[in-house]
């Protein structure tokens, strides 16, 4: 009896003895649970994907059966349904003649839309430093902005013929003042306690625009460039139905013409798309480049 109340516990005994801690304690509950977390997220996913697409999915079967069951014969040969198009779409693409017309319509935009975007955001920068500048050519830059750019077709096809040049300098017309005004707009609501911080701490100008100014608008920035791409687009199709001998717009107008209504709905429905992937493109540049906001909040 004395050598059981004189006995040392063994210290690993008694640390055997304690429960364990809760990462040691999985229970097949705690698996199940750990394992189906992944499934969830991936439901979440499925079913947010589903509720933004299902407006889209009532639209196509509407399309597909408004014309069919709901419209009459003469108004089903205007507006025919899906399956007619998608079948015209696929005729075009097998010929070769949709690459063609989309390769020329996004050489213009791209080439337009490049422009704008350079100038744009160089011009803005400048104007909004400087203001003096910027109170001397602002009203300038109002009576342009106001100006529909297809009112002006007519003066770009006299001045630079009916080839590419008067298409790019239409879009590049349209895209330009977006991206602009927005840079503008963006730089002059730069915080100033950003500004005079980086001014205390000795930064030269070029590396308080590299460092404080540009990041600061690049939202505000990619707001008028996303604009700049659907100008871009609505301007050029606008710009080839006028006058042009290829293009999206060009194929739209013809097959209008020619009564070749199933090609028409094709060149809208590919219109459509390009202007949806432009879009999703900026939207991503947008987001790569403003990675910066994210983890610092984070």
């Amino acid at each position: 009896m004395s050598v059981l109340a004189s006995s040392p516990v063994d210290e690993t005994t008694v640390q055997a003895a304690r429960p364990a801690g809760p990462s040691a304690r999985a229970t097949p509950v705690t698996t199940a649970r750990r394992a189906a977390h992944p499934l969830r997220r991936v439901a979440a996913v499925v079913r947010s994907t589903l509720w933004k697409s299902a407006a889209i999915v009532a639209f196509l079967l509407l399309w597909e059966v408004g014309p069919q069951w709901f419209a009459a014969p003469s108004t089903r040969v205007f507006l025919p349904p899906l399956h007619d198009v998608l079948a015209a779409t696929w005729k075009l693409l097998a010929s070769g003649a949709l690459e063609t017309h989309l390769a020329a319509s996004l050489t213009r935009s791209v080439a337009g839309f490049g422009v704008a975007v350079v100038l744009g955001v160089a011009a803005g920068l400048l104007i909004a430093w400087y203001r003096p500048l910027n109170s001397f050519i602002t009203p300038l830059l109002e009576v342009f902005r106001n100006t529909a750019a297809l009112a002006l077709l007519p003066v770009f096809t006299l001045l630079l013929g009916i080839g590419e040049e008067s298409k790019i300098s239409i879009v590049a017309y349209a895209a330009f003042f977006p991206v602009l005004l927005n840079t503008i707009a963006g730089v002059r609501t730069v915080d100033p306690l950003l500004v005079r911080a980086a001014r205390s701490l000795g930064l030269s100008s070029l590396a308080l625009f590299r460092k404080v100014i540009l990041p600061s608008a690049v939202p505000t920035i990619f707001t008028g460039i996303r604009m700049a791409g659907t100008a871009s687009i609505l301007v050029l199709i606008a710009a080839e139905m006028v006058g042009a001998k290829a293009g999206l717009g060009y194929l739209i107008v013809n097959a209008q013409s020619s009564f070749l209504i199933p090609d028409m709905y094709a060149g809208i429905l590919t219109v459509s798309l390009l202007g949806l992937a432009v879009n999703t493109l900026l939207v991503a540049l947008e987001r790569h480049f403003s990675r910066w906001r994210v983890e610092a909040r984070s």
